[in-house]
């Protein structure tokens, strides 16, 4: 499959570039971010996954958030994925900001006129790991997800539907419980259909309740202040409940921030140093 190479800068000793390919599971062209650290220049690096959220494309983490000198530390390739398919031509998918284009809420979509390219999850478990290990200096067997909001909430179902595939996840400011939320409720109905019983394969705290995979520890940080989780969109608590459970060991950190003004300027450079080394102990283990 054929990468072209958007933009390449030095960074840190490596590299941060951004490639466009054309998608098979999408059915149309995308864009992905990855930096390279120093060390894929002599040898097989770990990649960790970076999931954004609502409305963001692959520049929101790779230009704001801050990850590239952790990254470069930890010999961590890193990539970040745009958020969902673009310029499809589909009746609607440009009309609100929490569905359709920039919120693919990594789910494959069933319902009509979505299931044709709205198929995120398959492409981030699937098309984009062949397409990095086809074309970059990684190990395979080392990989590892994390991602905010939406994309937090796509890392803890990637993990969580997948047991043993990703070594370690992580995320900031979850969508934990998307069947009991709103911005849940319209994504997951309208990409699945109105059988909300659908929707539960892809709702991490549904997911936990029957995890019996390989040992996963999840790291959590909540920014206190944040508007969405007094509004009831992302729901920890319900999660942490789950995982206390089910035995699935979790750390959650209710930081004294807001997670959505300004998010990777403030909430996420401030932990993302924290994140990486979550990731580096497993990958690099």
């Amino acid at each position: 499959m054929a990468l072209k190479q958007v933009s390449s800068n030095k960074c840190f000793e490596g590299f941060q570039k951004v490639f466009e390919h054309d998608s098979a599971e999408l059915k149309c062209k995308m864009k992905f971010g990855i930096y390279l650290p120093p060390k894929a220049e002599t040898g097989k690096c770990p990649v960790l996954y970076w999931l954004s959220g609502l409305t963001c494309t692959e520049q929101n983490f790779i230009t704001k958030a801050g990850f590239q000198q952790a990254a470069a530390e930890h010999g961590l390739i890193v990539v970040a994925p745009d958020t969902s398919p673009r310029g499809c031509n589909i009746e609607g998918e440009d009309e609100s900001w929490d569905f359709g284009t920039g919120a693919g809420f990594y789910v494959d979509a069933t319902e009509d006129p979505w299931k044709t390219n709205y198929r995120m999850y398959s492409y981030v478990k699937d098309e984009l790991p062949k397409l990095i290990n086809a074309n970059f200096p990684t190990d395979p067997e080392r990989m590892s997800i994390f991602g905010h909001s939406m994309g937090g909430h796509g890392a803890l179902i990637l993990a969580l539907k997948n047991p043993g595939k990703y070594k370690s996840v992580s995320a900031f400011a979850p969508i934990c419980n998307p069947i009991q939320c709103q911005w849940g409720k319209k994504a997951l109905g309208g990409y699945l259909g109105p059988d909300a019983s659908k929707w539960e394969a892809y709702d991490a705290t549904q997911l936990v309740k029957s995890y019996s995979g390989s040992r996963l520890d999840i790291l959590i940080d909540q920014g206190k202040d944040d508007q969405f989780l007094s509004a009831g969109q992302l729901l920890p608590d319900n999660f942490i409940a789950a995982c206390t459970e089910r035995k699935v060991p979790v750390v959650f950190r209710l930081q004294q921030a807001s997670c959505f003004c300004s998010p990777y300027y403030f909430f996420i450079a401030s932990f993302i140093n924290d994140h990486i080394k979550h990731h580096a102990k497993y990958l690099n283990a």
